[in-house]
């Protein structure tokens, strides 16, 4: 369960950059931001959700590695051979 909601909040704050990039693009590509305020705004915001996004697939590997899902990939293992 906890894992399921770390995955929905994820693609949301993912979802969340994406958006903010094209928004972002768009502002400038349309030339009406002479003084560059929105474009840097939505940098700002693109900037922040992708801090969240990382943060949030940090806590997931965390979560992931206290429940042994990643025991499997190490390698001083008694699944590792030579």
């Amino acid at each position: 369960m906890q894992q399921t909601i770390l995955i929905v909040l994820m693609i949301a704050a993912a979802l969340a950059t994406l958006s903010v990039l094209a928004r972002g693009i768009i502002i400038m590509a349309r030339g009406k931001d002479v003084g560059g305020i929105q474009a840097n705004k939505m940098m700002s915001y693109r900037v922040a959700f992708q801090a969240l996004t990382i943060i949030i697939v940090a806590v997931l590997f965390w979560v992931n590695l206290q429940r042994g899902v990643f025991e499997s990939l190490r390698l001083d293992g008694p699944h590792h051979q030579c």
